[in-house]
């Protein structure tokens, strides 16, 4: 008898299964594909990597700015990037297998199917365990139409042996902005199309705009407000898309960028009464259960904050309840997040249009060239923007878009969750000459 089975060996599982373990539990993992789920394996990890190197191209052609000529003209091989794209993932692979050896954590290669409340089935043999964490993660969503097995998505990105000429991009979130950007980056022709009227829904409304321009200035033809509305397929292999705008646009390739769904069917969980969301996600309360007590879940198939990052955290407070005798709860509000776009987007706390809805709140805003591009002939801005309770002097928000938005989010964020004010902000004395200075110095008021 275990005292835990995981399903799903990615970053909420293999974290959750090497707490609960270093807390003393007797603990099986169980994964049907490579260890690192989404993240290290067709998400985070190797996307950043492939941004890395659309970026390059970009600096190359700064260096005349600086003084730098080079022999030739740059030549880029996908080839050689993907190979070492899939090294890296590959050592990391490694090292999850050795977390979980050294927490003493059983791994098990197979797809687990849960046959009751404290029963699990890999292979031909039935495992008996007191409780069950689902950590199964997303997939990309594909269209249902009849033209979908036609397109590609995110995962199969990472796969290519070669690039196309062209691409259309379906969908302006996550997933699709970034991945035009680094198409675009590497020398595809890139279009993107979304039903939205700027990119990044949900996002603030003064960085979505500057997004959309910064995308078009770097030549991603943006079709927004549009959908698709039929895909031929022509003599030669290439595509013509036909836009409910009126558009058509020839293409060689199509990404489907529709974002990602939990991972949920052929695991059991309908079958043992396990409650599911409108979308697959498993519904759980406050503690991560489901409504099988005995089967919790956590990460991605929640259908909640999809982030790497959260989903750690859940493991944390999971591992915790279940083995750690604490009663701490998950805390989803201030989370930051990033977009690795070109330029990158980064953002913590409400959008303006989120605290306007709560409260009165003043905004402090700059759009200024980055000292970066002075001797490049990029025109480039950095844009950024303080929402600011005007009642508590608490700084609500940090918007960012411009080069180093992530790294500088990040720290800004612990700021805000110590509950930082907008007094404080300008009380502290910044590094000079960066980026991040500017958010110390906002005083003209929006």
């Amino acid at each position: 008898m275990w005292d835990l089975v995981v399903i799903g060996g990615g970053s909420a599982g293999v974290r959750c299964a090497r707490f609960s373990a270093d807390r003393g539990a007797k603990v099986l993992l169980v994964e049907q594909a490579r260890l690192g789920g989404t993240c290290v394996n067709a998400g985070c990890i190797p996307k950043k990597l492939l941004w890395y190197g659309a970026r390059y191209g970009e600096e190359l052609r700064d260096l005349a700015g600086y003084g730098w000529s080079l022999p030739g003209e740059p030549v880029f091989d996908w080839r050689a990037l993907r190979v070492a794209k899939d090294r890296e993932v590959e050592r990391l692979n490694g090292v999850y297998a050795r977390l979980l050896e050294r927490a003493g954590v059983t791994h098990r290669v197979g797809r687990a199917v849960i046959t009751g409340p404290n029963r699990v089935r890999v292979g031909d043999e039935t495992i008996e365990t007191k409780l069950i964490v689902v950590a199964t993660g997303g997939q990309p969503l594909r269209p249902i139409a009849p033209w979908g097995a036609l397109a590609w998505t995110s995962d199969d990105i990472f796969e290519l042996d070669a690039l196309p000429r062209r691409i259309v991009v379906l969908g302006a979130r996550y997933v699709g902005c970034e991945f035009a950007s680094i198409l675009r980056g590497f020398g595809v022709e890139t279009s993107l199309v979304s039903r939205e009227e700027l990119p990044l829904p949900g996002f603030d409304t003064d960085l979505r705009e500057e997004l959309a321009n910064a995308m078009q200035a770097r030549g991603i033809a943006l079709h927004m407000s549009a959908d698709v509305d039929e895909v031929y397929r022509e003599a030669d292999g290439s595509f013509r898309v036909l836009c409910t705008s009126g558009r058509e646009i020839a293409t060689d390739a199509i990404l489907c960028a529709w974002g990602r769904v939990p991972q949920t069917a052929g695991f059991g969980l309908a079958e043992v009464g396990v409650a599911l969301g409108p979308t697959g996600g498993i519904i759980v309360d406050d503690a991560f259960r489901s409504s099988v007590p005995s089967i919790l879940a956590i990460g991605d198939v929640l259908d909640r904050i999809a982030l790497t990052p959260v989903a750690l955290a859940e493991a944390g407070v999971v591992a915790d309840l279940l083995f750690g005798g604490s009663d701490r709860s998950m805390d989803y509000t201030t989370i930051p997040t990033a977009v690795f776009t070109s330029p990158p987007v980064a953002t913590v706390g409400l959008t303006e249009a989120e605290a306007r809805e709560r409260r009165p709140v003043r905004i402090f805003k700059t759009r200024f060239r980055p000292l970066l591009h002075a001797l490049t002939d990029r025109d480039e801005r950095t844009s950024m923007k303080v929402v600011v309770d005007a009642t508590t002097d608490a700084v609500l928000g940090i918007h960012l878009v411009g080069e180093d938005a992530p790294e500088i989010v990040q720290g800004f964020a612990v700021a805000i969750r110590c509950g930082a004010t907008k007094a404080q902000l300008d009380r502290t004395i910044g590094i000079h000459p960066t980026a991040a200075e500017e958010l110390l110095t906002l005083r003209g008021e929006t």
